[in-house]
């Protein structure tokens, strides 16, 4: 391609959230890395998940954790990928915390756990009212430590690569991009990582950045890749109100986990705050309808002030600046667009219809979430599926130069024995005694 940048890589990674840089820190050092990110870094929805990420709280919770998880995807998931989520979250979250995450803390130095909507009992893990930055930037830090990754920003992929094995097969050859100054980029990869988040930037109201536009789903459609459940689209039931325009402001489902709750014009409570999403959305819009009101309200008075201080503390500083005192005030809330469980279609290792091409992260559907997300398992799936992409490419790579190298071994030993005039020397190749 003329006047086209080209770089050789083993894989490929586009985006730069909790799934395309937890993918890179699981891939060996000996492969060649490359990530791209549509605008900066640091502008990605991992780094806007606040309430925390949900983990196995002991063996005994299981099956709990297991019900919740469909009960609040109307029992649409995929049960395989929900499994492998629930057994994989403890190792997920002790890893983190090797890499330096910094979880909340109890008195006596053990993991505090709080409860959101749709929880049987409290098992997320959470850093004040941060847990998406706080996890992300770390892994961000790790990755640019790692000395066969590079990372290119302000860099939009806008198509990918084909070309076929050596089976004939049809398979995905890496990826072709666009920087902000319009130079062109070609990264030629054996596996190549869809983590392009989802499609809040085609929402008028949405908690996602405006550049989250359903990339992976739009180019992998264009090459025939499967996609699946592109109407499951999740409703986060508070946001901040307000007439400014841009991104929605997330008022944390964990508020209401600690005892915030939802009241109409009246200040009448109206529903039980701790259902599934679509559930208290759907209330929440009907209670609007009937008062021809632009929001509701939230209040949080029955949560204690030491737990504002010290869990809410961004949201409380949001908040302060749009003029709103939580403290000893309720404050507006409304429902906006908030994540996407459809996508690209992928198998429990996170690869998609066509070979070589992987995805992970909200551009794709696993069948974890099924029709409507619980709450805190968003981060959790990136990084388990994410981490099974690496494994899988891994296992693909081992495969790949083990043939080659038997195919190797194979022509050298035809080629002796053609050669050789030496019977005793045929026997031994062949493993005769």
């Amino acid at each position: 391609m003329a006047g086209t940048k080209t770089i050789d890589a083993d894989v490929a990674i586009v985006g730069c959230g909790v799934a395309g840089l937890y993918c890179a820190l699981n891939l060996p050092h000996a492969l060649r890395v490359v990530l791209l990110a549509k605008t900066t870094v640091d502008e990605c929805d991992s780094m806007l998940a606040q309430g925390g990420i949900c983990v196995l709280h002991d063996p005994d919770d299981y099956e709990s954790f297991f019900e919740d998880t469909l009960r609040a995807g109307h029992y649409e998931n995929r049960l395989e990928s929900v499994d492998m989520m629930i057994r994989a979250s403890r190792p997920i979250i002790d890893d983190l915390i090797k890499r330096g995450v910094r979880f909340a803390r109890t008195a006596t130095g053990e993991l505090d756990y709080t409860r959101e909507g749709a929880h049987s009992r409290p098992r997320i893990v959470y850093h004040e009212d941060i847990t998406g930055e706080e996890i992300t930037t770390h892994l961000l830090a790790c990755v640019r430590e790692l000395p066969n990754a590079t990372v290119f920003e302000n860099t939009c992929m806008t198509d990918i690569l084909e070309g076929f094995d050596a089976d004939g097969r049809r398979v995905c050859r890496g990826i072709v991009a666009e920087d902000a100054g319009g130079a062109h980029l070609q990264v030629n990869a054996d596996a190549t990582v869809l983590a392009t988040g989802g499609v809040g930037g085609l929402y008028k109201h949405s908690t996602n950045y405006p550049c989250l536009t359903g990339d992976g789903c739009r180019v992998a459609a264009e090459h025939g890749v499967l996609l699946e459940h592109m109407d499951f689209v999740q409703i986060h039931p508070t946001t901040l109100w307000t007439q400014k325009p841009g991104r929605s402001f997330l008022i944390s489902e964990s508020a209401r986990g600690e005892g915030a709750i939802l009241l109409n014009d009246a200040h009448e409570r109206f529903c039980d705050e701790l259902q599934p999403r679509d559930v208290v959305s759907g209330n929440i819009l009907r209670e609007m309808r009937r008062e021809g009101a632009e929001h509701v309200w939230l209040s949080f008075e029955r949560v204690p002030r030491e737990e504002l201080e010290h869990h809410f503390t961004h949201i409380c500083e949001q908040c302060r600046e749009e003029g709103y005192d939580i403290f000893s005030e309720p404050i507006p809330v409304v429902p906006a667009q908030h994540y996407f469980m459809g996508g690209i279609h992928v198998n429990s290792d996170s690869e998609t219809t066509l070979p070589h091409l992987f995805a992970a992260g909200e551009t794709c559907c696993n069948g974890v979430h099924g029709r409507n997300r619980l709450a805190s398992n968003s981060l959790l799936e990136g990084l388990v599926f994410a981490q099974r992409a690496a494994d899988k490419i891994m296992r693909d790579r081992f495969a790949a130069d083990t043939a080659a190298q038997l195919a190797v071994a194979a022509s050298e030993r035809s080629r002796f024995v053609a050669g050789s005039r030496d019977v005793t020397d045929v026997a031994l190749l062949c493993g005769a005694e």
